[in-house]
């Protein structure tokens, strides 16, 4: 993996609400900064089927989601600590037990800290599309992090992208495609998935007559695809 970083780290403000979320509850629900090897055994006390979102922005489609599917693990790694406060708020009002959070950069948790193949889905949902054509090779969803993704994947786990940025979508689509281990489960793009929560950063998009563009993925054996 290289050292470009999809993100940047913006100074953004805390509200009060998120500050004191993040106070009260980030020892809880937060792991370490220190941690070694990342067991959902150890950290969720049961073997349920785990699902790690990527950049989940302030963690209203993650909390829904968790909500509705207590019997799944979700991870979410994020950078932005106002989100980090904004979904601890959210994880507290629900008296949800099943999410996580991992404070960081998921290229190098992901990297370093699953060391198995224990992943039944990765959520990434309206990633940074870095629209400049300098700033493409920032764009999270190319080879070889997608290689990366297949490897942490269980067999039969998948990958759900969406953007709202047309040529993003279609460059994604052209790097999941390519990635040994990994199955459209559409013929190209995928349809809408009933059980995501609409996002008020969607919602903006739509009203701008962006196009919203879905990909799903399956990890199979190489020789399958």
């Amino acid at each position: 993996m290289t050292g470009i970083k999809s993100y940047v780290l913006r100074a953004g403000r805390m509200s009060d609400a998120q500050k004191r979320s993040y106070e009260k509850l980030s020892p809880v629900y937060c792991l370490e900064a220190g941690l070694e090897d990342f067991d959902p055994v150890q950290i969720y006390g049961n073997r349920q089927p785990l699902v790690v979102e990527i950049g989940f922005g302030m963690g209203r489609a993650t909390a829904e989601i968790a909500a509705q599917n207590p019997e799944i693990n979700y991870l979410g790694i994020e950078v932005h600590r106002p989100g980090i406060g904004r979904l601890l708020w959210d994880i507290e009002k629900r008296g949800l037990k099943n999410i996580r959070i991992a404070e960081g950069d998921a290229v190098e948790f992901i990297t370093r800290k699953i060391k198995a193949p224990l992943v039944s889905a990765f959520h990434i949902f309206f990633p940074d599309p870095w629209p400049k054509k300098r700033h493409h090779k920032r764009r999270l969803i190319s080879r070889p992090f997608t290689d990366l993704l297949a490897l942490k994947l269980v067999p039969g786990g998948y990958i759900y992208m969406v953007s709202d940025w047309a040529e993003y979508g279609d460059q994604a689509l052209a790097e999941f495609s390519a990635t040994p281990g990994l199955a459209n489960k559409y013929q190209s793009f995928a349809e809408s998935q009933a059980w995501r929560p609409k996002t008020e950063f969607e919602q903006k998009g739509l009203k701008m007559k962006n196009e919203i563009k879905e990909l799903f993925f399956i990890k199979v054996n190489v020789d399958d695809k």
